[in-house]
């Protein structure tokens, strides 16, 4: 028995001993990221294209759907044509800090806008108001025209009078051209003395103006100087034209309260063409509406 163990103690030897000495092999397997035509840099791609067409069909839907105001009020937005926007709040939301319910409820930032007085983004957006007050304004205007033509009539100013007054209806008011003629100056060049007809014709003009309760602006124009001069004349001169034809009005009874703004605008807003022409020698006056 001990010699069988002994036999068997020998023939284990020589394998554990093999075993013992066998060098160890590490596999290290290159794992290549993307895997080659299994990666997914074209899902981005698509996704990119996908998402720039949703666009192209997204403008191509507004521009079918808005009309020329909207369309100018969006690109306004997104490029503004002034440094700051008139109903900017400076507010950090995501209408300014405004809310969208504002012209029913408060006055806006910096513009006081009303259904009345709708801002410029209302107004981009076909948000002018109401039917009344579309009524209302359509009302004024055909006061107004009415005004004019019973200003131009013959049985109120005489032929000399008509041949210097002009009258336009625009969004601001009735406007009220007096303008020289050649030989026939409203104001003395020298001595910035009236026309004497200039009175008669402020005393009309007081009178028809009493059947209406507009507001009422004065505005001087002047024609420019030829040459050069050393002392600039052509605002004071405006504006102390347009101050005279104010105290014309008054004497004839108008009351002052009335007249809200009287300026003058030099040459800076010539007539014609001609800065120099005696035509841009002229006097604006203006009944402004109810809603300016």
């Amino acid at each position: 028995m001990f010699g069988m163990l002994r036999l068997a103690h020998t023939s284990r030897g020589p394998a554990m001993t093999e075993n013992t000495t066998r060098p160890i092999i590490i596999k290290r397997k290159k794992v290549i990221a993307g895997g080659g035509h299994h990666g997914g840099a074209w899902k981005v791609a698509y996704a990119d294209f996908v998402t720039a067409m949703m666009a192209f069909f997204m403008l191509m839907w507004l521009l079918n759907a808005t009309t020329e105001q909207q369309r100018k009020g969006i690109a306004d937005y997104f490029s503004p044509t002034i440094p700051i926007t008139r109903i900017s709040g400076g507010g950090d939301g995501a209408f300014g800090g405004d809310s969208p319910f504002s012209e029913n409820t408060i006055a806006q930032n910096g513009t006081g806008a009303t259904n009345l007085r709708p801002t410029e983004g209302r107004e981009s957006l076909g948000l002018s108001g109401t039917d009344h007050d579309a009524a209302a304004r359509e009302e004024e205007s055909a006061e107004l025209a009415a005004l004019a033509e019973a200003l131009t009539g013959d049985s109120v100013m005489s032929e000399n009078m008509l041949a210097h007054v002009q009258t336009r209806l625009t969004d601001e008011g009735l406007v009220i051209e007096i303008f020289s003629r050649p030989g026939l100056p409203l104001f003395d060049p020298d001595t910035g003395t009236p026309a004497p007809w200039l009175s008669d014709l402020a005393a009309v003009m007081a009178s028809l103006f009493g059947t209406v309760i507009n507001a009422i602006a004065i505005e001087g124009h002047v024609a420019a100087e030829p040459i050069v001069v050393a002392s600039e004349t052509r605002w004071r001169a405006s504006t102390d034209r347009a101050q005279v034809f104010r105290a014309l009005l008054e004497r004839a009874e108008l009351p002052p309260r009335r007249i809200v703004r009287v300026t003058g605008h030099a040459d800076r807003e010539p007539a014609t063409e001609n800065p120099m022409a005696l035509r841009n020698e002229r006097l604006e006056i203006i009944l402004l509406r109810g809603d300016i």
